[in-house]
């Protein structure tokens, strides 16, 4: 399946993105901080691109898209869940679903939360928190490597730490120079717009969804706590339980690619069978 690579012009700037443009229900992909569209590389060259349409996506201030014009709304989560928004209404998919890692996962939820083309989420390294700071300690291990997400410079031996951290260890020279390509002020002003308690209230918004909804976690995560994910009072699928990659860290999309692309194919299965069902019920009212 080749993959095309377009610009998207938004009122948040030049976006850009990868499309296998295939036939197959579309799954729209968003990456953490400091990273870029190319870590779903392992999924956009697997054979789940012949099954479906798969479509990743550089934030603002990431990867080839622009930097921020105003970074004080642009890198707030309303900003950047606005900004996929319009990527999404100019790509003209009436339904889709959504695959957000870390920072990439809080953004798909705050789309959830107010958006009506949504037809799934699949969420890793992303704990949906309530509103503001006391909220993110009950989703996250509190440490000082958490605070390399927010902080605007980085230096070398930060790059290697927040490397190591979300990746293991990986010898990709072109990982760290994504990780300084970002846009350091993406990094503080988004954690400043969670800890603030901006945006939607992230548990509410995923305990209160119509959608199917899957966590695929690293057993290893150094960031997430696996027993917060857990108590959540939702519906999930594959046994309404969190899927828990063994042997993985923050990224198992790329740590163990195999076990972890054999989940959102079935993820992806089961937004169709949810999706039939929809239009079942309302052929059904229409007939009525």
């Amino acid at each position: 399946m080749d993959i095309v690579e377009r610009t998207i012009h938004t009122s948040h700037g030049a976006v850009r993105i990868s499309d296998t443009e295939g036939a197959g229900f579309p799954v729209f992909m968003i990456h953490g901080s400091s990273w870029s569209r190319k870590i779903f590389e392992k999924q956009l060259k697997s054979p789940l691109a012949d099954a479906w349409r798969l479509i990743a996506v550089d934030l603002p201030g990431h990867g080839d898209s622009d930097n921020a014009e105003n970074p004080l709304s642009t890198y707030s989560i309303a900003g950047l869940a606005d900004c996929m928004d319009e990527v999404i209404e100019q790509l003209a998919i009436p339904r889709l679903a959504v695959l957000g890692w870390s920072l990439g996962g809080h953004v798909a939820i705050q789309m959830a939360s107010r958006s009506t083309n949504i037809a799934g989420l699949m969420l890793s390294g992303a704990p949906p928190v309530p509103r503001g700071l006391i909220g993110m300690l009950r989703g996250f291990h509190p440490s000082f490597d958490m605070l390399l997400a927010s902080k605007p410079h980085f230096s070398e031996r930060d790059r290697d730490r927040f490397e190591h951290l979300c990746f293991g260890t990986t010898n990709e020279p072109s990982f760290r120079e994504l990780i300084m390509r970002a846009d350091g002020r993406a990094r503080a002003r988004f954690a400043q717009s969670m800890m603030r308690g901006e945006g939607a209230d992230q548990r509410r918004t995923v305990e209160q969804a119509s959608v199917p909804i899957a966590f695929v976690e690293g057993s290893d995560d150094p960031f997430v706590r696996a027993s917060y994910i857990a108590g959540l009072n939702v519906p999930l699928l594959f046994g309404n339980a969190p899927q828990i990659i063994q042997g993985a860290g923050h990224a198992p999309f790329w740590e163990k690619p195999d076990e972890f692309n054999a989940l959102l194919h079935r993820f992806l299965q089961d937004v169709m069978a949810n999706e039939a069902a929809i239009s079942r019920s309302a052929r059904r009212i229409v007939q009525s």
